[in-house]
């Protein structure tokens, strides 16, 4: 099977990079030349446009920033669509809008081709060994079908039913971290003008019923003063904005992310779009001219734990 990959970034070149290195033969394309260079350097095949890699590939990935990258990538006249023909598959790897998915699957499908969503969660660190978690909605026979890669790609696999489904189980888990991390801000204010030991405050969450995956993760490059989670103010907000307005499609009437949305919309207008997520804490810093500086924390999270063969959980 031969894996087209277009969006080379904080996540999709990761997990090109983990295609790579378990001897997938890959095709790719991004805007960034540099990156590009880095991918030819080590081995993969270089696509002149997106039309050029879906014509080349039986397996095309996008992984972009927003559903109007990913709209231009496959519609535009020398796009995605354009190089797709029967039997190929399309896997939409973005955090996107489940109708947008839907819509564009209606033209994958027009080609005779198929349409997959597969959204992954579980930060860059993971997705930088292989050991990140992968959402997968879609046919289940091609579901199977592409999940060797799948495999190589991520370590715990989800089937989540029909296309779309995965991306909305996504906007779900990030509206769930992104209310974690808006209160881990209030909890460390809290404990720092308390007077509270920053070391001891994180090991007591840790072992708590208050504990998350958000602690154990962005806690420590917030200890550590850099902020750097791999993932921008901007792509929250967006994220945010896709599980408020679903809520409204479904006549859900929602209180708390309302709320958490405003909380990083104002974060967003201090520090930029492209700021780290995890300085949505730094409001509460700044305000209270407090820090939650602690030694011994990563600058940068790594995965430390072995890389394995993925499955289907």
């Amino acid at each position: 099977m031969k894996i087209g990959f277009i969006g080379l970034g904080n996540v999709g070149g990761k997990l090109a990079g983990s295609l790579l290195r378990n001897k997938f033969n890959i095709i790719v394309r991004d805007l960034d030349n540099k990156i590009i260079k880095k991918f030819s350097d080590r081995g993969a095949q270089i696509a002149s446009s997106p039309k050029d890699l879906a014509e080349k590939s039986d397996l095309i990935i996008t992984c972009l920033p927003s559903s109007k990258a990913c709209s231009e990538v496959m519609e535009s006249e020398d796009g995605i669509i354009k190089g797709l023909s029967k039997d190929k598959i399309w896997l939409e790897m973005s955090t996107t809008d489940n109708k947008e998915v839907k819509r564009i699957g209606e033209l994958v499908r027009s080609k005779g081709a198929i349409p997959l969503d597969g959204p992954v969660s579980g930060g860059c660190h993971r997705a930088t060994t292989g050991n990140i978690a992968i959402f997968i909605g879609g046919e289940r026979k091609y579901f199977e079908k592409i999940l060797p890669a799948l495999t190589a790609m991520g370590r715990k696999i989800l089937h989540t039913g029909e296309l779309g489904s995965a991306s909305i189980l996504k906007v779900i888990t990030n509206y769930l971290a992104s209310t974690h991390l808006a209160a881990l801000g209030e909890a460390w204010a809290v404990a720092k003008k308390s007077n509270l030991d920053m070391n001891k405050t994180f090991k007591g969450i840790l072992v708590s019923s208050g504990n998350s995956f958000v602690h154990e993760t962005e806690s420590q490059v917030i200890l550590n003063g850099s902020y750097n989670i791999n993932f921008t103010m901007d792509l929250v907000e967006k994220d945010m904005k896709l599980f408020n307005d679903l809520s409204q499609k479904l006549n859900i009437p929602l209180e708390i992310s309302p709320l958490v949305l405003d909380i990083f919309k104002d974060a967003n207008k201090k520090y930029g779009p492209r700021s780290w997520s995890s300085m949505v804490v730094k409001r509460l810093e700044d305000n209270c001219k407090i820090n939650f500086r602690a030694s011994g924390y990563p600058e940068e999270l790594v995965d430390n734990e072995k890389e394995e063969k993925g499955y289907e959980i």
